[in-house]
C-alpha cells in the first residue's frame, strides 16, 4: 500500500496522541519507553489524548507523568498521520518546549535521556522519525503521513515549513 492509495480526506484515526520534545540549546530530551506501544524504543514523552483535553494539554500532562517535569514555552511543531492495518491508526500532534520546571526523573513509563541534536539515536527509534524529526529539531514545522505494515515503514510523505 502506498501513500497515494489512501483517501486521506476521509481517513480516520483510532487514536489521537502527542509527542513533546524539550529542546535546550543543542540538546533534546528523549525517553527510553518502558511500556505500551513502542516499548523498548527511544522516543519523546507523550501519549493518548484523554476526553476533554486539547493536544497541548495532553502533551504537557504526559510529560509530567512520564518524566516528573513541567514543560514550558510549549509550541506546536506539526502533525503526523500513521496508517497501519496491524496497529492503531494514529493522528499525532508534535510539540516542542524550550524549557521545563523540575528534574527529569525515571518513572514506571520512561527513562529520561539527553542527546545532542546531532547524535539522536534514530536506529533505536520508530523508523519514520528520521524523516521528520530533524526538521522539528531545527525549528521547523512538519506535516507527515506514514504507512506501516508489521512494524516496518512502507511509504511516507513529509512536508516541512518554517515555524
Amino acid at each position: 500500500m502506498l501513500i497515494d492509495n489512501i483517501d486521506w480526506e476521509y481517513w480516520q484515526p483510532e487514536q489521537i496522541a502527542t509527542l513533546l520534545f524539550v529542546i535546550k540549546q543543542q540538546e533534546v530530551l528523549l525517553i527510553h519507553k518502558k511500556r505500551g506501544l513502542g516499548a523498548g524504543k527511544i522516543n519523546a514523552p507523550g501519549g493518548k489524548l484523554e476526553l476533554g483535553e486539547t493536544p497541548k494539554q495532553c502533551a504537557i500532562r504526559e510529560t509530567i507523568e512520564e518524566l516528573c517535569i513541567t514543560p514550558i514555552n510549549v509550541k506546536s511543531a506539526g502533525q503526523l498521520l500513521f496508517h497501519a492495518e496491524d496497529m492503531p491508526r494514529i493522528h499525532g500532534h508534535i510539540f516542542v518546549a524550550s524549557d521545563y520546571i523540575g528534574t527529569p526523573t525515571e518513572t514506571v513509563e520512561a527513562i529520561p535521556l539527553w542527546f545532542s541534536k546531532k547524535k539522536v539515536p534514530y536506529e533505536e527509534m520508530w523508523e519514520a522519525d528520521r524523516y521528520w524529526l530533524p526538521a522539528v529539531l531545527s525549528g521547523q514545522r512538519v506535516s507527515g503521513r506514514f504507512i506501516f505494515a508489521q512494524g516496518k515503514l512502507i511509504d511516507y510523505k513529509v512536508e516541512v515549513c518554517n515555524l
